[in-house]
């Protein structure tokens, strides 16, 4: 009896592991569930405004963070105007979610710039910068792979760059990985469980 008794609480702990804060039922993401990874823990790096910025001061805000930068042809801004998209899904609800910008060109992408870029998807939505040093430190924190590509006129260049998107929930810890191009309903199913 004693042994069926420690197999069912055995049990139960296992299926109460799958579950989150909605009660018993576990979250079934559209997206990569991450929960648990030991990196991307945090930045230090400046917003559009010139405001230091930490991953902690978003603590209370479903959080939204893509490295990119603002000369992209392709993939940045369509993964901006999906999220201005997933915004406008949410509803008032998407006051609770924080889309950071994270540039890594910091080479051409001044406050200005990102000042003007960023919140044209989405007022909301916030550019962060750093120097090549915090930028690099960054990046390498989040596992994020980004190499300038030589473009065809002398001193022109694109940047090759991860293109997903990590989130992270109200208590600052990381959850999901965002595939590029997937559109943003799948996005926003996801937010709404986080929320």
């Amino acid at each position: 009896m004693k042994k069926l008794l420690t197999a069912g609480v055995l049990a139960l702990a296992v299926l109460g592991a799958g579950c989150d804060k909605l009660g018993s039922r576990p979250l079934a993401f559209n997206n990569t569930d991450v929960t648990g990874l030991d990196y991307a823990k945090g930045f230090a790096l400046v917003d559009h405004t010139g405001k230091p910025r930490t991953l902690q001061d978003f603590r209370g805000k479903v959080v939204v963070l893509f490295f990119g930068y603002t000369q992209c042809p392709d993939v940045c801004p369509t993964t901006m105007a999906e999220m201005a998209t997933v915004m406008k899904e949410l509803g008032p609800s998407a006051d609770d979610v924080q889309v950071l910008f994270v540039t890594l060109d910091p080479e051409r992408d001044t406050q200005e710039l990102l000042s003007h870029y960023v919140p044209a998807f989405d007022k909301r939505f916030i550019g962060l910068y750093g120097n090549a040093e915090a930028t690099a430190r960054t990046a390498k924190e989040f596992k994020v792979f980004y190499a300038k590509v030589p473009g065809n006129e002398p001193g022109s260049y694109t940047m090759d760059h991860t293109a997903g998107s990590y989130v992270f929930d109200r208590d600052g810890k990381l959850r999901l990985f965002l595939r590029h191009g997937q559109g943003p309903a799948p996005i926003a199913s996801d937010l709404r469980q986080l929320l």
